[in-house]
């Protein structure tokens, strides 16, 4: 619950009174939420707030992971994985993240997007 108030809090510190009507999270496997936790904890956090009604979309993305024994790269949903080798050996680069990818909003102004500054493409 608190992550997902989180989310809500600051969407709605960065868009103000803008009406969201879309939210799109990345929740990696790896990353120790879960995904209808947060789809429910959205639904009792959002009422009375710019993003009642809104849409929540989750992308699931898998973990990378490369052994250190034999040098073979892998993805994962593992939370503890191992190699085929059977090596538990594994450094674990993505998969770990919670991140809001994009919001769609309305504002006085017309429609928008807003992203993460960190995202290719024009914003």
């Amino acid at each position: 619950m608190a992550i997902t108030q989180s989310i809500v809090g600051t969407i709605v510190g960065r868009l103000g009174a803008a009406r969201v009507h879309r939210v799109r999270l990345e929740i990696g496997k790896l990353s120790g939420v879960v995904p209808d936790a947060v789809r429910f904890a959205f639904e009792l956090v959002t009422p009375g707030t710019t993003l009642e009604g809104a849409a929540l979309e989750i992308d699931e993305p898998f973990g990378d992971a490369r052994c250190r024994s034999c040098g073979r790269a892998f993805v994962t949903d593992e939370v503890l994985p191992l190699c085929a080798c059977g090596s538990a050996d594994v450094a674990v680069s993505g998969g770990q993240q919670l991140r809001i990818r994009d919001v769609g909003y309305r504002s006085e102004e017309g429609t928008g997007c807003a992203r993460p500054a960190d995202a290719a493409g024009p914003g």
